[in-house]
């Protein structure tokens, strides 16, 4: 199900579904999303101290963290909990890294040029950290129990953004081709995809493929703009991660098409 799906189904069911119960689980999201903000623009702001980072940068990370917790919010009812949950804290933690890595690589000048070293190792770092921590979340959310939607969708979608970041890097660093992009924009063009096919708006099952894949994918492309390597090697590398991601989609939408053609009959 897509973000605008499920918006769209939302906006026809009574609205006192649509409201925690009493405020509580609202009023505990907006303690933990406030926290991880801040905590995520103190760094932003310590890293214009430390890294030839530019001010317009953690402004922009902070737009686009802003954004992603506004859809948290709006998300908020599909979590069947009272409390926000330790997962979803460590995929904001998570979210909150990816956005500063977003900014970095979107607007600063310094990254695109490419010549200082110290502010793409700390880029590799953090990625490194959200990639380690993608682990975590899930783990934390089954053993207490509080596996939901919402957290599902959140730590998807923070793993989506953050591979088309790193696809962006390699080629904003002439890592691989422009072609590399097409590795971070499958996923979108796949929900695209979804408004022209019915039949891909399924459920997918859970698969340890899917996410295998996934984690390839940020390893890789994480590797792929480290400071020293270079094409044709880092070239050959992002080629592998498209193949991969192709493999994996074409998979799905061929269980997806072939799962509604035998609920038509």
């Amino acid at each position: 199900m897509t973000l605008l799906q499920d918006l769209s189904e939302r906006a026809g069911e009574p609205q006192k579904r649509w409201l925690p119960d009493g405020g509580g689980l609202m009023a505990n999201t907006l303690k933990v999303l406030l926290s991880v903000y801040c905590v995520s623009l103190l760094i932003g702001w310590m890293a214009t101290r430390h890294l030839a980072l530019e001010g317009h940068v953690v402004m922009l990370a902070a737009a686009i963290l802003a954004v992603m917790f506004l859809f948290v919010l709006m998300g908020l009812p599909r979590h069947r909990h009272a409390r926000f949950g330790y997962g979803n804290a460590v995929t904001a933690i998570r979210a909150g890294l990816v956005s500063l890595v977003a900014a970095t690589i979107l607007s600063s000048q310094s990254f695109a040029e490419g010549e200082v070293t110290v502010l793409i190792w700390s880029m590799v770092a953090a990625t490194c950290l959200a990639l380690a921590l993608d682990g975590v979340d899930g783990s934390l959310a089954r053993l207490f129990r509080q596996q939901s939607e919402l957290g599902a969708r959140f730590d998807m979608e923070v793993d989506a953004f953050l591979i088309l970041m790193l696809s962006i890097a390699c080629f904003v660093l002439d890592k691989a081709g422009a072609w590399v992009m097409a590795i971070g924009m499958m996923r979108y063009a796949f929900v695209a995809a979804q408004w022209l096919f019915p039949a891909l708006r399924a459920e997918l099952f859970a698969s340890v493929r899917r996410k295998l894949v996934c984690v390839i994918q940020v390893a890789a492309l994480c590797l792929a703009v480290v400071p020293g390597l270079a094409q044709p090697f880092t070239g050959a590398l992002c080629a592998i991660c498209l193949l991969l991601l192709a493999y994996s989609f074409a998979v799905d939408t061929a269980w997806l098409i072939t799962r509604s053609r035998r609920a038509a009959r």
